[in-house]
Parts: C-alpha cells; sequence; structure tokens
C-alpha cells in the first residue's frame, strides 16, 4: 500500500481500465434518435451481472452466475431499441468471430462462440420512428469503433435517446486509480425513470464528485422546467463497472451488486417497476489466485474496490447529465439540465 490518494486516471473513464475498449455508434437525424455502445475485453474478462429493475432487456446474462461454468467474456453491449435492440449482439458476434474471440469449441482458427451478454434501454420512437433502432449492424461497428481512448458523453452511444426524469439522459464515464495502484472504471447509460435532480434543482451526484471534476455548481433559481409526462416503461439505467484487479466469479457478482448502491445516490426513485436497472462488472485482472469474497484475508482490499465501483458509477451519472445536450425530434424538445437551470452554472 502507498500514501497516494485516489485520483481519476488519464481519461477519467472505464477505459483507463487495463484491458477494456469502447466503442460507440448512434444516429440522431429524424426519425432515429438512438446508439449501441460496446466495451470489448479482447484478452476477455470474468464478469457478473446484478438485475435489479423490474422490466429488464438482457441477453446471456445467466451464463455469469457464479455457479454457471463460464469463465468469462469477450464483449459487454449496452444498447437502445429495447428487446429489438438485442440483435445488436449479433454483429458483435459475428466481428469477434471472424477474429477468432471466443470460447474454443473446435480446431479451427475461427471455431469459437464469443459471449457477448447485452442490455437494453426503452428509446423506441424518440426520433420519430418507432422501427428507427439499432441492428446487428450498428453492433459491428461500434465494435469496429472500440479503442482505449476517451470517452465520449451525452448524447453518443446508447445515451442518443437515453432520458432521466423527463431531462436528456446519456451516456456518462468515470475511473478512479486507488492508492494500491488498483484502478476502477464505470461506464453508464442514464435512462432513468426517476430524477437525477434533487428537489431544490441539484444535480444529486455532484457531490461525490473529486475536487475540480465537475463544473462550480450553485442552488438554481430557476423555476422548475415543465417537463413532458412519459408513458410507463421507457426507462432503465445500464452500466458497466470494470478494474483491474484479479477477482473471481462471485467478486465480480458482489462489485456489480454494491454498484447499484452508486445508482440509489444519483437517481431517485430508482429499481421501479418500470425500469429494467441492470449492472455488469468486469475483472481483467489475470494474477493468482484471484480476489475471492470467501478469503477472509482479502475482504478489505474487495470493500475497497466494490465502494469505489459504486462511487465511480455515481460520478459517471454526473458525467452522463452534465454532458447531456437538448435535443429536438419532429414530436418533442427534451432539456438537457444546463438548458432546464442555467442558473445553476454560474457566468462568472
Amino acid at each position: 500500500m502507498t500514501s497516494e490518494q485516489p485520483q481519476p486516471g488519464p481519461h477519467n473513464a472505464i477505459t483507463d481500465v487495463p484491458g477494456v475498449l469502447v466503442g460507440q455508434v448512434e444516429r440522431t437525424d429524424a426519425p432515429y434518435l438512438t446508439g449501441t455502445t460496446v466495451i470489448h475485453v479482447p484478452d476477455t474478462a470474468v464478469a457478473g451481472v446484478d438485475v435489479r429493475g423490474g422490466a429488464p432487456g438482457t441477453r446471456e446474462t445467466d451464463l455469469l452466475d457464479p455457479v454457471n461454468s463460464n469463465a468469462g467474456v469477450n464483449a459487454i453491449v449496452l444498447t437502445g431499441g429495447s428487446a429489438y435492440g438485442l440483435d445488436a449482439a449479433t454483429g458483435v458476434m459475428a466481428a469477434l468471430e471472424e477474429r477468432g474471440q471466443g470460447v474454443r469449441v473446435g480446431a479451427g482458427e475461427k471455431d469459437v462462440v464469443p459471449i457477448v451478454p447485452t442490455a437494453v434501454i426503452f428509446d423506441l420512437g424518440r426520433g420519430g420512428g418507432f422501427q428507427a433502432r439499432p441492428t446487428a449492424d450498428w453492433g459491428r461497428q461500434a465494435l469496429e469503433a472500440a479503442t482505449d481512448g476517451p470517452v465520449a458523453q451525452g448524447n453518443y452511444g446508447a445515451g442518443a435517446g437515453a432520458y432521466v426524469g423527463g431531462l436528456k439522459g446519456g451516456v456518462g464515464s468515470a475511473s478512479v486509480r486507488l492508492a494500491d495502484g488498483t484502478t476502477v472504471g464505470a461506464l453508464v447509460i442514464v435512462n432513468a425513470a426517476g430524477s437525477a435532480v434533487d428537489p431544490q434543482g441539484r444535480l444529486s451526484a455532484e457531490r461525490y464528485g473529486f475536487p475540480g471534476e465537475f463544473p462550480v455548481l450553485r442552488t438554481p433559481t430557476d423555476p422548475p422546467p415543465d417537463l413532458p409526462g412519459r408513458m410507463p416503461g421507457m426507462n432503465t439505467v445500464i452500466a458497466v463497472v470494470a478494474t483491474d484487479a484479479s477477482l473471481d466469479k462471485a467478486a465480480t457478482k458482489r462489485m456489480a451488486m454494491i454498484a447499484h448502491d452508486g445508482l440509489a445516490r444519483a437517481i431517485d426513485p430508482i429499481h421501479t417497476l418500470v425500469d429494467g436497472d441492470s449492472i455488469f462488472a468486469l475483472s481483467t485482472g489475470k494474477a493468482t489466485p484471484r480476489l475471492a469474497v470467501t478469503d477472509p484475508t482479502t475482504l478489505l482490499q474487495l470493500e475497497t474496490i466494490f465502494a469505489a465501483g459504486a462511487r465511480t458509477l455515481t460520478r459517471a451519472i454526473a458525467h452522463a447529465v452534465l454532458s447531456a445536450q437538448t435535443v429536438e425530434t419532429p414530436t418533442a424538445r427534451t432539456l438537457s439540465y444546463r438548458d432546464a437551470y442555467p442558473s445553476a452554472f454560474p457566468t462568472t
């Protein structure tokens, strides 16, 4: 251990975790307002998932249960399009097959089955066309665009059509480097029925930021905006938390579970019957033996990583909301937090 204080990684994004790449594709021209975000782990990662919303849309999550034999994943897909958007994973799988990445099932170089768990948000029709949604080709394009560089935030990828409490939501990311050198990162698609804004108009997640991470905000004096009503079911927050610590499958599952605390700090209410809130966790570390929840000598280290994952996810939500931009479609205008509460941002 060192005396260094935790601080964000170079990109302040999930791509600061070694072995994690992010690619995104979106369309915002009418009738589209949707997109796809792919988290690619070329060397695979141990993975877990925890689903707490009452209306989830997911694929390949049962494989991640610690009692099942799957050893790792090749990518995670977060996408718009509701259940139709699950097809984006097909494009990711096809591209990974061409690269020979996946569970080997034969002697041939490409005799593999890529493991690509997926979760969706509901954004159907937000750009004006119910059928304007991601396809398998979107998944392929997002994978091909994946890098370990900065992550575009706000109206990008699966965040293009995201809303939160009647305001514009989006994609956000953040990271932290712990005192022992471990890196933890998070990426989130903020599309919740609940609000990211407290009753005074302040962003609920802002107080969890590092010094200087977010703009200097103040309690807004603007009256609350007259937000349009949303039909029930058009929601869901989906996210990935990741670390380069070497966790076993049960510990990775636990990391996903604790990360939901990060949602509860930033959005109220959360985990409703009309949300499908789902969080994946990834461990890219390869050291053995892996950190295990049944080993009492590793509990303090694990709890530090788990807590960091939840806090980093909260910060990622703040980045998503602050980066979001107002959108106008043929059927509606959805305000960003910046445009709804301009007085929260001092001009001098």
